[in-house]
């Protein structure tokens, strides 16, 4: 057997191709619309993908099954458990808890997980051309390396009423009642790993074991102790905002991702054509550099979506239900701008009319910053703190308003409406280059803080070390 973990690290998620090597048959798990990541892995190992499935309805980017499913002929098995409110919105076969489906002498044997949502499941998998004992355990965003998938999304992102109470109570039941009767040998292998939102605390370890997490996880003395409430307090305090965008990634995900098909390649425009389209409104410049050079100058109205983490930073700031203008991509070479566009359509951004491989002929424009030492003699409405909650309660500027930049885009009415200054910081500066280049793009006159909270607090150091010098005459 072969299991082979693609790993993206623009979004912090893993998906599986598991191959019988005995009959050449292969399945993916919660894979993503770029499907020649699956499609060529499989090919280089001599398999052919014969079925798709996945954990649950994702929240944090868009469900390649039905994309692979049309590239390949696979098969698409999809949970049938969570209730009415929870069934997918296109054929597939539906699995229940203790269902089996094999791939060549792969068994696969679903497990209903409820908690971080209602119809969750994890995958069991034995291979069968070496025992009867099942091995492995895809655990979706049920368990992770060190922490547990969220139970309160469905709250931030799916119009829940305080559903996170009974979420927490159903990992916990998904805990006892399930993970911990599965044998220590079983290896555990996640959807999600260090800087994913799904949980507080995922640790960066590709996998662990049945055994290792009922010995030294978090949550194993509540389980041992029968502690649920202590549990649920735990589980529940400190989680990370929700994106916006998780909204739209459930909803689409449930009723069934828009199939792409085979794409054509981008085409290199001419700047002088991009410029003429951009002053009639018909592209929008996505702006791929580094914030530091995005302030040196970038294209008017453009927005910042770091090549970094094009995927992550693009669902921030470009919601393709709202925006109409295709994308025009600053990329270096085609190789590069193929990447991007991978990256992004695992979001859902899927219109692009090209790119371009510099501004020269573009209107441009310096973006407004201020510096610490200027802020106090600023006029300005509203100081905007676009960390995360964890972050802005272990300190922030006095005055700050908290709004996550995944979240600034969905909550404007938060924002000043007459026009007003707005002067924005994050941790170091990348995050909060990214929002405010959506917020001007709409409108807002925006002065990013130099240097951000780290540029703020070393001034603030420098000048307070200063005043506790004593005066030399």
């Amino acid at each position: 057997m072969l299991i082979e973990r693609i790993y993206d690290h623009d979004l912090s998620q893993a998906a599986y191709l598991l191959g019988c090597q005995e009959t050449g048959e292969a399945l993916v798990v919660d894979g993503r619309r770029d499907v020649q990541a699956f499609t060529g892995l499989a090919a280089a190992n001599g398999l052919r993908i014969t079925a798709v499935t996945e954990t649950h309805i994702h929240a944090d980017y868009l469900s390649g099954t039905r994309e692979i499913a049309e590239a390949t002929g696979a098969q698409i098995y999809v949970s049938g458990e969570g209730g009415q409110g929870w069934q997918y919105g296109f054929d597939a076969q539906r699995l229940h808890h203790g269902d089996t489906f094999t791939v060549g002498t792969i068994t696969v044997q679903a497990l209903h997980t409820p908690g971080h949502t209602p119809e969750h499941l994890c995958f069991l998998v034995t291979d069968g051309s070496m025992t009867d004992q099942p091995g492995y355990l895809l655990s979706g965003d049920f368990v992770f390396v060190g922490d547990l998938g969220r139970p309160d999304l469905l709250d931030e992102v799916a119009a829940g009423d305080d559903t996170r109470f009974a979420g927490a109570q159903d990992l916990f039941a998904s805990l006892r009642d399930v993970f911990l009767t599965l044998p220590d040998w079983v290896q555990v292998l996640p959807a999600h790993g260090a800087g994913s939102p799904c949980g507080k605390a995922l640790g960066s370890i590709p996998s662990s074991t049945v055994g290792y997490e009922r010995l030294f996880s978090w949550w194993a003395p509540y389980l041992r102790d029968g502690d649920e409430q202590g549990f649920v307090d735990e589980l529940l305090s400190g989680q990370p905002d929700a994106h916006s965008y998780f909204s739209r990634m459930k909803r689409q995900n449930r009723e069934g991702p828009a199939v792409m098909g085979r794409r054509p390649s981008l085409p290199e425009l001419d700047p002088a054509q991009v410029a003429q389209s951009l002053v009639v409104g018909e592209v929008i410049v996505v702006d791929t550099r580094h914030n530091s050079l995005v302030h040196s100058g970038t294209a008017a109205g453009s927005l910042n979506i770091p090549a970094a983490k094009p995927a992550a930073y693009g669902a921030w700031v470009y919601d393709p239900e709202r925006e109409s203008r295709p994308v025009v991509l600053l990329a270096d070479t085609s190789e590069q701008a193929e990447e991007l566009r991978d990256h992004l359509v695992r979001v859902g951004i899927d219109e692009f009319a090209g790119y371009i491989t510099t501004f020269d002929g573009l209107p441009l424009v310096e973006p407004e910053t201020v510096a610490p030492s200027e802020l106090a003699a600023t006029d300005y409405e509203l100081l905007l703190d676009v960390r995360g909650k964890s972050e802005f309660a272990g300190g922030h500027i006095p005055g700050a308003t908290q709004l996550n930049a995944g979240r600034v885009m969905w909550h404007l009415d938060e924002l000043p409406q007459d026009g007003g200054t707005i002067v924005s910081y994050c941790q170091s500066g990348v995050r909060n280059s990214v929002a405010a280049s959506a917020l001007r793009a709409a409108g807002y006159r925006v002065l990013e803080l130099e240097g951000s909270y780290n540029g703020w607090s070393d001034w603030n150091s420098t000048r307070g070390a200063a005043a506790e010098e004593p005066a030399t005459a």
